[in-house]
């Protein structure tokens, strides 16, 4: 039984991977690629944002029925922003300390990270129309205050 589990989890993984080579899909965050994409709680006590745009990141588990309800809305959003936002994903039944980092409780969760700032969480399923509220009044809503007060 434990093999057949086993092989089930490696062609998962393998699954994983094909879909994110050939589709250009979401990347799925460790917590090694978190310290290098998002931020170095290692290095920093303060939040600093390592990436160079705005980034979303989803809190979700296979189990988890509205996590897949999501999963459209948050492909229409990566396709949508594509080059101005990346979006992220973190298996909260495999990266457990990061969950807990951000006291994750209930799933789905969404961190919208600016560039400067502090990151907003908003959990439970949202529909394009609130992602692209969010990302506008998010990311891009102080970008223009600050360019226009120059």
């Amino acid at each position: 039984m434990f093999h057949i589990i086993e092989h089930f989890f490696n062609l998962s993984c393998l699954y994983r991977q094909i879909v994110n080579d050939e589709t250009d899909f979401m990347e799925y965050l460790t917590q090694e690629t978190f310290k290098q994409k998002i931020f170095n709680f290692d290095e920093n006590e303060e939040w600093k944002f390592e990436g160079e745009k705005p980034a979303i990141i989803d809190f979700y588990a296979d189990w988890c029925g509205p996590c897949k309800q999501l999963e459209p809305t948050l492909e229409q959003v990566e396709h949508e922003y594509q080059g101005q936002v990346d979006v992220f994903k973190i298996d909260t039944e495999q990266q457990q300390e990061l969950a807990g980092a951000f006291g994750i409780k209930s799933i789905p969760a969404i961190l919208f990270i600016p560039v400067s700032g502090q990151p907003q969480m908003v959990n439970g399923v949202i529909d394009k129309s609130s992602f692209d509220n969010a990302i506008n009044d998010i990311f891009f809503s102080n970008a223009t205050s600050e360019s226009e007060s120059e």
